[in-house]
């Protein structure tokens, strides 16, 4: 599982560097915001509608092959997205990179659920490393083009190239468990699962908003510049590390479904603070909104995946990709809305989605435990 943890955070520093070179493409490109947005969207919509079909692939065969494959792929795309002065061709870069990143979740997820033997806490570690790699990409992107410019992005595919040796060496371990391991049986309950899916929408569209703008907006609540955004992006993300690992511990004393539905809770009030609450405040808001956000995040994944017994690879497709990466669908109606009115005016409906989320888990269960 370590292995496996490092892995995926080598993959998911490529979903955290899109939103991490939105500022870059603004100062060095000046891009609009709707254009930046058409950037994050192009990283999330072929990655949205791929990765129910790798899940559902997933389900029927199996494909370890595809976690370097796809790791190396989600890595060379990104890497030339800084490439030239193409507005197409960074599009069409970034998009590369979505499809790497959804061929690797679904099957990621089912290889980890097997070699964990149905462990809610060592899921929780797998999605620590991805929530890790989400944390560390405006770090590696600030050294990286911060330092040389958008020029510099080749050097982006280091951790991809990292990520394909250690999922490799990961599979060597536990092939023989893969091999013979299949999804348990049992009823499917489709409606539960249909309701935690559109609570993560919600969650999805809160998480790839404020990944997008609150760099930007950081800098004009605070008047700092680019490094005042750099720091609230990185809050954002480094709440995944703690998030992540305590959602586990807490679903062990208190249950999943209890602890996913204080996190909406609290995502709620704490984004209403990042939106509303002028000056360094900001900050703080953003940590309680991280936490909101990653508490439930492995938590998602395994009930999904207790929800669809005989359908794990779909499960995993579902919970840990589609609905992560379907937030990225909403960003463009974001930027059109920012460039029309203001950044703060665009982040207020992302006040009422964890409310919405909360809504529909309202009516949901606990599945059974599998083994």
């Amino acid at each position: 599982m370590p292995l496996l943890a490092v892995g995926h955070a080598c993959v998911d520093v490529y979903q955290g560097a899109v939103a991490a070179l939105v500022p870059f493409f603004v100062a060095e490109r000046a891009y609009t915001y709707a254009a930046v947005s058409g950037i994050v969207l192009a990283a999330s919509l072929l990655s949205s509608v791929v990765q129910p079909l790798f899940g559902a692939l997933a389900d029927r065969w199996s494909m370890p092959w595809l976690l370097p494959v796809s790791a190396l792929t989600s890595g060379l795309g990104l890497a030339f997205a800084g490439v030239g002065g193409s507005y197409a061709l960074t599009v069409a870069a970034v998009a590369v990179s979505g499809i790497g990143v959804a061929a690797y979740h679904p099957e990621a997820a089912r290889v980890a659920r097997i070699a964990s033997r149905g462990s809610h806490t060592a899921m929780g570690w797998f999605s620590l490393g991805g929530n890790v790699g989400f944390a560390t990409a405006p770090l590696l992107v600030a050294a990286v083009v911060a330092t040389g410019g958008l020029a510099w992005s080749p050097l982006l595919a280091l951790p991809a190239a990292a990520g394909a040796v250690l999922c490799a060496a990961a599979l060597r371990r536990i092939s023989g468990t893969t091999a013979q391991a299949r999804e348990g049986t049992g009823r499917n309950d489709w409606a539960s699962f249909a309701k935690l899916s559109g609570a993560i929408v919600c969650r999805s569209i809160v998480f790839i908003g404020l990944s997008t703008f609150v760099s930007l907006y950081a800098q004009q609540r605070t008047g700092g510049g680019s490094l005042a955004g750099m720091v609230a992006l990185f809050v954002l993300y480094v709440g995944g590390a703690i998030g992540t690992v305590a959602g586990g511990r807490l679903a062990a004393r208190f249950g999943r479904i209890p602890v996913v539905r204080w996190s909406y809770a609290l995502t709620t009030l704490s984004v209403a603070g990042v939106v509303l609450v002028p000056g360094p405040l900001l900050y703080l808001f953003v940590a309680g909104t991280s936490a909101g956000l990653y508490v439930p995040f492995s938590l998602h994944v395994t009930l999904g995946q207790d929800y669809l017994p005989s359908r794990m690879g779909t499960a995993s497709g579902i919970t840990l990709g589609l609905t992560v990466s379907v937030g990225g669908l909403a960003s463009p109606v974001l930027g059109s809305l920012a460039d029309a009115t203001s950044l703060r005016t665009a982040l207020l409906p992302l006040i009422a989605l964890p409310v919405l989320g909360l809504l529909l888990l309202s009516t949901v269960e606990e599945p059974a435990v599998r083994g």
